[in-house]
């Protein structure tokens, strides 16, 4: 029967099989493409999952489980009692996004499995099969209290499977086989190349009380083990987050699809959301009324919708007796002063926003108090810095602090370690994070292609990109600074982060002692047009650690950045994403060494529409960024 597709419109067909279809303990659900197989099995009462695509199996035979604590509920002795299968085909709009709609199609399954023990219970698999992926979660029904000591679900992968690992959220990303993923575990999502034409990404979504899952290698056989940050303990029932398994042919398609996220995730929880509102920021550096005026000034003239106050307006953010509800600025950072008020209210003359730093200890104490606090001084969003992450207690504390949030009318920005797992879906006020190893860690552009096919596959970014500061020379290029507020997804997108306007002050000790100064250069204009939300993206290339093609629509105009690694690269740039009969100016902004310093920055303009072709020649480390403007 062929599917109608309406805007949030949903198809639904469920159909209940009975347990005697399933003397084998074994079902198959198939993706809506018939091209992704998730089969089903219970060995000696053990359950297990495989996956295939084209019949060409991708993950082995996996243990499913949880590890629980004098618990009646079985793992180990089971059998299927029987499995539920439904369709859903729908079309929802996010608030903002990579796009401006999203498909969630999917063949979706949940598994019954009895306890083979009369004493004991046993629990529900809940399971979705999309033609980008697979996801399942656990689903526990229990009266009682219960304790989840550890997560038994293996990913069985080719000993030789190449991965892209890091420890930390913010760490190094390095190249390994899987073999050599020991008991320190890794990040997630975790990309993984199976073969020159078999890519995964394997993650979790949907996290909200439970604790972080990472992975690491498995004692018992091939491949890899979930690992819990802590153990779980719930009153009674409860659903696990979802583990999912994104399949592509190339990482292109992996993060072309990468909203598999955010279909894993619950739809928005906070009603009326025209208060939210995405753009461009611009960090004050100074902690003084005179910077703040400043950088609002800068931020009316160059299309930046918001300034940020970062660490030190309310005294020494390590120190638990400062005081998030007062102003009063760290001599350390700024000897001020700083009448932050005054800066707020001019400011919303000016229809911009301010943003202000808090560190967890101020926020852990004075959660309560400063929200509606800062609500009520005008404040439009908070960033939540050094937070708490990974175990239960604290993977709660932080998810409720955004929902607070929420209530106050104050968007979010969490900083440091923390990784997305779909939340913006659910409270679209968080607009973007960090668990990313950005500017501030002056990473080159080898790191951010790793960056760019591993963490961005989870969600937005907050890179810090800065343009004139030194550091950019030792990165990569001032291309690939441009190219960067294309290539990384964030809709807080911090620009000029470590560089001030002309108007602050020259000396203000040690927030600003190291600030460049911004100059009215020509190339700001791609920073003052490009947006930072999308309604249409195309990854058009590129592959882990050697380059980046990346074109995203707002409106009637396209963005496309370029990022590339080491080795110089010529690139036919194919523009059939362009719209059809319509032509467009392609203004290009490469690197160019053979111009005068500091920025080597060539600016060319032709007229192209989707039928032409443009040659570009990066060099090593260079990059490059083109706004085409519909005629």
């Amino acid at each position: 029967m062929k599917l109608l597709l309406l805007h949030l419109y949903t198809f639904l067909v469920c159909s209940l099989l009975p347990s005697s279809l399933f003397a084998d303990d074994e079902v198959v659900i198939v993706s809506p493409n018939g091209q992704v197989e998730l089969k089903l099995e219970v060995l000696s009462g053990q359950p297990y999952y495989s996956v295939f695509v084209d019949g060409e199996e991708w993950v082995g035979y996996s243990e499913l489980g949880l590890e629980m604590a004098g618990s009646e509920i079985s793992f180990k002795d089971v059998s299927m009692a029987s499995v539920n299968i439904y369709s859903i085909d729908s079309l929802w709009s996010p608030v903002y996004g990579e796009a401006s709609v999203y498909r969630e199609h999917f063949q979706g399954g949940n598994i019954q499995y009895k306890a083979n023990q009369s004493t004991q219970k046993g629990y529900n698999l809940e399971v979705k099969v999309f033609d980008t992926g697979i996801a399942f979660r656990y689903h526990i029904a229990s009266e009682q209290s219960v304790t989840v000591l550890s997560e038994l679900t293996t990913f069985n992968l080719p000993s030789n499977a190449q991965t892209w690992v890091t420890h930390t959220a913010q760490g190094k990303i390095e190249k390994m086989s899987v073999s050599n993923i020991e008991e320190e575990a890794v990040e997630r999502p975790l990309l993984v190349e199976l073969s020159d034409h078999q890519y995964i990404a394997i993650g979790e979504a949907g996290l909200y009380d439970f604790a972080r899952m990472k992975l690491k290698g498995n004692k018992t056989g091939p491949g890899l083990q979930a690992s819990l940050a802590s153990k779980i303990e719930y009153p009674g029932s409860f659903k696990s987050p979802w583990r999912f398994i994104m399949l592509g042919h190339s990482p292109n398609t992996l993060l072309q699809n990468n909203e598999l996220v955010l279909h894993l995730s619950p739809p928005n929880a906070i009603g009326k959301t025209d208060w939210i509102e995405p753009g461009k920021v611009i960090r004050e550096v100074t902690l003084t009324t005179q910077g703040g005026m400043a950088c609002v000034d800068f931020a009316v003239k160059h299309g930046i919708r918001y300034v940020e106050f970062d660490a030190g307006w309310y005294g020494n953010e390590y120190d638990d007796a400062s005081d998030a509800t007062t102003v009063t600025v760290d001599p350390k950072r700024s000897k001020g002063p700083l009448e932050l008020q005054k800066v707020i209210d001019y400011a919303e003359s000016k229809n911009i926003g301010i943003i202000l730093y808090l560190n967890r200890r101020s926020l852990e104490r004075q959660l309560e108090e400063v929200l509606p606090l800062l609500h009520s001084w005008g404040i439009k969003g908070v960033k939540y810095g050094f937070v708490r992450v990974g175990d239960q207690e604290w993977t709660k504390w932080l998810h409720d602090a955004v929902a607070l949030a929420a209530k106050y009318k104050l968007m979010v920005d969490i900083h440091d370690e923390y990784r997305p797992t779909g939340m913006s879906r659910t409270y679209p006020n968080l607009l973007t994070q960090e668990g990313i190893r950005g500017d501030e860690e002056s990473p080159d552009n080898t790191m951010v292609l790793k960056t760019i096919y591993t963490r961005m596959l989870a969600g937005a970014g907050d890179h810090t990109v800065c343009y004139f500061a030194d550091r950019v020379e030792t990165m990569g290029s001032h291309g690939s600074q441009l190219a960067k507020t294309v290539c990384l997804y964030s809709p807080w997108q911090f620009v000029y982060w470590y560089d001030r306007p002309e108007a602050s002050p020259r000396k203000v000790g040690g927030a600003g002692k190291n600030e460049m100064f911004i100059a009215e250069i020509p190339e700001l204009g791609f920073f003052d047009a490009v947006p930072t939300v999308w309604d249409e993206t195309k990854i058009l290339g590129g592959y882990p650690g050697l380059y980046n093609v990346t074109a995203r629509r707002n409106g009637k105009n396209w963005y496309l950045g370029v990022i590339n690694g080491e080795e110089e690269r010529k690139l036919d740039l194919s523009l059939t994403f362009l719209d059809d009969n319509a032509t467009y100016d392609a203004i290009i902004y490469t690197d160019d060494p053979s111009l005068n310093p500091p920025h080597r920055l060539r600016i060319d303009q032709e007229v192209v529409d989707s039928r032409s072709q443009l040659s570009l020649e990066i060099n090593s480390n260079n990059g490059a960024a083109i706004l085409f403007r519909k005629r």
